[in-house]
């Protein structure tokens, strides 16, 4: 049974929400409405989605309905940061680009730092080195080195 904190939060929270660590490098997509002016001439409201990809330095209150994180880029020399709350409903997309090996759980000293000292190490993932278009089949290694050394045996007893 849920609380009624739960109960009343619940329809807002977003389910499809990647894990995100402090160090990730992000992609963020959200819904700008943008007011009508005369300048342009157009008489609505005009929504367009905005794409702001940089890495996340701090991560606040989890993954609840009340969660943020803050995300910094550099645009033409100049720090810029962005605090997202996870559950906006402008917040249409969030992809993690690649995960960053930090140790740290708030990078604030990002800020001070500029060009190679600025730059967070990516994580190694295990990937298998197998050529594209090779065929793989179970346990031929393993079989064809049996096959060789029952062999060897073999002429071993009869020399």
């Amino acid at each position: 049974m849920q609380n009624k904190t739960e109960q009343i939060f619940s329809p807002y929270l977003k389910a499809d929400l990647p894990d995100i660590k402090v160090g990730d490098t992000v992609r963020l997509h959200q819904k700008i409405i943008l007011s009508p002016t005369e300048k342009t001439g157009k008489k609505k409201e005009v929504e367009r989605v905005q794409v702001f990809e940089g890495v996340v330095i701090a991560k606040k209150h989890g993954r609840g309905l009340d969660g943020s994180i803050t995300v910094r880029k550099i645009i033409e020399g100049v720090g810029v940061e962005k605090i997202v709350p996870l559950h906006s409903p402008n917040l249409i997309k969030i992809e993690v680009l690649s995960h960053g090996r930090v140790r740290r759980a708030k990078l604030y000293y990002l800020r001070k730092e500029r060009g190679k000292r600025a730059k967070i190490k990516t994580k190694e993932f295990l990937t298998s080195s197998v050529a594209p278009g090779a065929h793989i089949t179970p346990n031929s290694d393993a079989q064809s080195s049996q096959t060789d050394n029952s062999g060897d045996a073999d002429n071993a007893s009869s020399n």
